[in-house]
């Protein structure tokens, strides 16, 4: 498996497709990143066109087991952050 790209990396690829210099790419990443966090905490959903959508999960109260001692505990409702990939994206990778 190939390493991940860092945010370095990622910045100097937007800039080079952008055609702009790498203050101008960090920032309008750093707005997006800004603007997803900011959405999703507050419940709502965005939706990055051939990429997918990210959204938050409300998970019901439940029963886990710790796994050193086997013993049974009640673990609080929470929230989880989840992404469903979009379809062209799977495709572009399988094919």
């Amino acid at each position: 498996m190939a390493k991940p790209m860092t945010k370095t990396q990622l910045v100097a690829a937007l800039a080079e497709a952008a055609g702009t210099d790498k203050k101008s790419a960090g920032a309008s990443l750093d707005a997006l990143v800004s603007v997803i966090t900011t959405e999703v905490s507050n419940g709502g959903a965005v939706t990055l066109p051939g990429v997918g959508k990210i959204y938050c999960r409300e998970r019901p109260e439940r029963m886990v087991r710790n796994p050193a001692t086997g013993e049974q505990i009640k673990k609080d409702a929470d929230r989880v952050v989840k992404m469903t990939i979009a379809k062209a994206l799977k495709d572009s990778v399988n094919g």
